[in-house]
């Protein structure tokens, strides 16, 4: 895929399933979605902020998510992450909490709140299995049961597909591989499982073509980088003040028990504060 532009970018991937003319793209791969999730297809979807040409790569206000909703009601938020950006299941639960509760109109009652679905797609491994598709519910811890099925979060993992395990069927697989970057010469397969994806196709193929989109990926994924260098480096910076405070602290504590150790023998105070690297006011105070 060297000529194409990355569909894990998450500009492009809203170009691709964000866009009022692609809708029925969309809708395919959330019913592939929640197929393997036991739900019900759906026949419609609202886009709720599809792509316009005022989303902007480099302006905060932009929002690259895909927010869409169900007939029913059904509140879906899908976004595509290339990066860590860490602490994601606590930005789930909180962006979804927002979501809930943000439903309710002032003298509404709480049975008017509706479901709400999080799809984190991942260029990176979080959960701590093999599984690729990793759905999450409320369910009490012995027996199973469901509390509420308002909560729903899908966690899918490119990191954890195979390249060469293109499937000879249907399903979530296919669209999961096209976005990681499936070979060219394995689209045709995928097409053949997923005929849907070819529109999908079709759009990147295009948007690679197109030389504003480009610049305008390029910009995006400029961008994409410095954040992730930039929580990088600040994660880095932590662990490492953390592990110097904890060394200083423990060089402290060995101080004390020195002091603590002259002073039960007698030594003088301003000897036992030239031996430890304590002061004397703390040598002093240790005497208490």
């Amino acid at each position: 895929m060297s000529d194409l532009l990355d569909p894990r970018n998450d500009f492009v991937f809203k170009r691709i399933f964000g866009s009022e003319e692609n809708k029925d793209v969309l809708l395919v791969f959330l019913n592939r979605t929640f197929a393997e999730s036991g739900e019900q297809p759906l026949t419609e979807i609202v886009l709720l902020n599809p792509y316009t040409d005022k989303d902007a790569p480099l302006d905060k206000q932009s929002i690259f998510d895909i927010w869409a909703k169900t007939a029913e009601g059904k509140l879906i938020n899908i976004e595509m992450q290339l990066f860590n950006k860490y602490d994601i299941e606590k930005r789930t639960l909180y962006y979804w909490s927002k979501r809930y509760s943000g439903q309710l109109q002032e003298g509404q009652t709480y049975k008017e709140l509706k479901k709400c679905v999080t799809i984190n797609i991942l260029n990176y491994s979080f959960i701590a299995n093999e599984r690729y598709h990793n759905v999450f519910h409320l369910r009490e811890d012995h027996t199973g049961l469901e509390l509420s099925d308002d909560l729903e979060v899908h966690f899918m993992e490119l990191s954890k597909l195979d390249d060469q395990s293109v499937p000879m069927e249907g399903g979530l697989i296919n669209w999961l591989l096209f976005l990681k970057g499936a070979d060219k010469s394995n689209w045709e397969v995928l097409q053949m499982n997923e005929p849907t994806l070819k529109k999908a196709m079709d759009t990147l193929e295009f948007l690679s073509q197109d030389r504003e989109a480009r610049r305008l990926y390029e910009e995006r994924q400029k961008y994409l980088h410095d954040e992730a260098s930039m929580i990088e480096w600040a994660t880095e910076k932590g662990i490492a003040q953390g592990r110097e405070k904890g060394l200083l602290e423990g060089e402290k504590r060995k101080a004390i028990e020195i002091a603590k150790n002259m002073l039960s023998l007698g030594i003088e105070v301003s000897v036992i504060a030239k031996a430890s690297g304590l002061s004397e006011s703390e040598v002093e105070a240790l005497k208490d």
